[in-house]
């Protein structure tokens, strides 16, 4: 039996800003498009997608716009009414525009107030006819060439429609889509290029890198990470002013960076110390920041799950989970990698599989970049290589998608919402 895999891509506008995820999936036979139109492969891929979304992903979808393109038998078994309008763009494509049915449908969708792409517009009376009732056209990079992407967005644009340029795979494609005056792309390119490089070297300075390490060991010492906080100003205000916030609601404040661990716990400790070395801990997270850091905890909880699996591994759960995190370093400074993980003291393993993919660790962590970019074959072979199985990535990989949504808002809104309770307790316990 085929494995079946769900994976996003982030689609960006030309500000370097993420509108939304289109998601891809791969399941029995064949990709979710359809493209062969055979019927049975078309009810397999449906019947994937609908039972996996039923399941147990539609949680950490929830929040963000999802592209997701529909097959008529998606459609008819009404898999668009998982989601929140707000949350989904229904795409479709030509085996859909052509099948006598389906148009009915995404006409009852669009009514129903769903947003709708069309993908790989083409200059066809079927597709113009459409015109009316969508809101994204999709314009494949390596197929269209430059008279017709031109000519495409003059008409999308004479219509108040967005296009997206997809399939950037180059600088030079890039580049394109932006003398095209394209409102947003997506791609290989288009995920790996982040809008700015952040600058921290307060914090990098100081005992970043000892501190990561030490927050993420098997058994770590408390003692010891106490001390590294407790000798850098900027960590400790920091540190106090967030176990003090509203979120955890104290009776009794955090006077002390040791009380403020307790409060805190090792396992948020190790996210927030990542998360204020790329910014200060006045200002607000820029956008280049929150998407690299983002993408930090998911690698670093994606490679620390799938060790759970992962056979014969050379590195421990918490290792793994290091890699994921510093898999970004070259984002957070702006330097070559293989400069900074040289002042990293992080076992050898773990440098050669970030700067060159070797090894064992160079498999798991190869495994989590293609899993990124729904590179299906690679996916398969690495975790067959690795023992794991792959009809368990995607539950995997949705589960740290939830997490790492549950925990950004944690620590990025912590003093978001007061809370009046504690409050109205002080006031009265000073009345009596």
């Amino acid at each position: 039996m085929s494995n079946k895999y769900i994976v996003r891509q982030p689609i960006k506008d030309t500000a370097g800003v993420i509108i939304g995820y289109e998601i891809l999936y791969h399941g029995e036979n064949q990709a979710f498009s359809a493209e062969n139109g055979s019927t049975s492969a078309d009810f397999a891929a449906a019947d994937t997608i609908y039972t996996f979304l039923t399941q147990n992903s539609t949680k950490a979808l929830k929040g963000t716009l999802n592209f997701m393109t529909f097959t008529t038998m998606l459609l008819m078994k009404k898999t668009p009414r998982l989601f929140d309008k707000s949350d989904l763009v229904i795409q479709i494509d030509d085996s859909v525009i052509i099948h006598p049915l389906s148009m009915h449908f995404v006409k009852q969708y669009a009514k129903e107030g769903y947003k709708i792409a069309v993908n790989e517009f083409q200059f066809a009376p079927r597709y113009l006819a459409l015109l009316d009732s969508i809101d994204y056209i999709r314009i494949n990079a390596q197929t269209a060439n430059e008279l017709t992407i031109r000519n495409i967005v003059e008409i999308g644009h004479s219509m108040n429609k967005r296009c997206i340029l997809t399939n950037i795979d180059s600088e030079q494609l890039y580049q394109k889509g932006l003398a095209l005056e394209i409102d947003a792309m997506e791609g290989p390119y288009v995920a790996e290029k982040l809008t700015t490089k952040a600058h921290s070297s307060a914090y990098i300075q100081s005992n970043f890198f000892r501190l990561m390490v030490a927050v993420t060991r098997d058994e770590p010492d408390v003692v010891e990470i106490e001390q590294m906080i407790a000798a850098d100003a900027s960590l400790s205000y920091g540190l106090l002013k967030m176990v003090n916030s509203a979120y955890f609601a104290l009776r009794h404040r955090a006077t002390t960076i040791r009380q403020a661990i307790m409060t805190l716990g090792l396992g948020q400790l190790k996210q927030w110390i990542y998360l204020l070395s790329a910014s200060n801990a006045d200002s607000e997270l820029d956008q280049g920041s929150e998407e690299f850091l983002k993408r930090s905890f998911l690698r670093a909880n994606f490679c620390s799950d799938l060790m759970n699996h992962a056979k014969d591994m050379p590195i421990s759960k918490a290792e793994a989970y290091l890699m994921g995190m510093f898999s970004t370093l070259n984002y957070l400074i702006d330097a070559p990698l293989e400069e900074i993980l040289a002042e990293v003291p992080v076992s050898e393993e773990i440098k050669e599989a970030l700067l060159h993919q070797s090894g064992r660790c160079g498999m798991l962590y190869g495994l989590v970049l293609s899993y990124e970019a729904a590179d299906w074959e690679k996916i398969t072979f690495l975790a067959e290589e690795l023992g794991i199985p792959g009809n368990l990535l995607t539950s995997i990989y949705f589960i740290c998608m939830e997490n790492v949504n549950t925990l950004w808002e944690q620590l990025t809104h912590p003093y978001a919402d007061q809370i009046e309770g504690p409050a109205e307790e002080t006031a009265e316990g000073t009345e009596s």
